[in-house]
């Protein structure tokens, strides 16, 4: 399952991230977010969603929340 199919204030463990772009993964890498890491959606929003990473909000959009796995 991807995040975009998280239902909101449940937490997660990420399980991988499907990008085939290495800045992509390296920045995702830097905002605490690789397997084993949890994280929690707050909000979906029209354009993605709002995620809860390592006591750290960030909004991101449906494609890259369809490339995180759970």
């Amino acid at each position: 399952m991807n995040l975009s199919a998280a239902e909101e204030g449940k937490e997660y463990i990420i399980t991988g991230i499907v990008t085939d772009d290495s800045e992509l993964d390296a920045f995702l890498f830097s905002l605490g977010c690789y397997s084993g890491e949890p994280i929690t959606v707050i909000a979906h929003k029209k354009g993605g969603c709002v995620v809860s990473i390592k006591d750290a909000r960030y909004s991101i959009d449906s494609q890259l929340a369809c490339a995180i796995e759970i």
